[in-house]
């Protein structure tokens, strides 16, 4: 079983308002895929609740039977699109995959 987990620090925004709508789509668009891509055996999406710190705004947490089908769910249309939304709206993230 392969451990992938992904945080995301969102970019600065006008306001804080619009700032939770974003965490709120991104994190609806990750938790979508679970549905649309069968490889996900397991998938969590979290939002930080100290908001006004320096750390990351959202971890994603999902495991795969397998490097293959991690490296599936990486290009997968669904998940490209996914990216494309997080991408325009984070400054930055880390990720770690590990065998459980």
């Amino acid at each position: 079983m392969i451990n992938h987990i992904v945080l995301f620090k969102l970019k600065e925004f006008e306001t804080e308002d619009l700032k939770a709508l974003t965490r709120s789509k991104i994190k609806n668009a990750l938790l979508a895929l679970k549905d649309q891509i069968s490889e996900i055996k397991y998938m969590e999406v979290g939002e930080n609740h100290e908001l006004n710190t320096n750390s990351h705004d959202i971890c994603l947490i999902t495991h795969f039977d397998s490097l293959e089908a991690l490296e599936i769910y990486r290009v997968h249309p669904e998940h490209l699109k996914v990216v494309d939304l997080i991408q325009a709206n984070t400054a930055s993230k880390a990720a770690v995959d590990y065998e459980l």
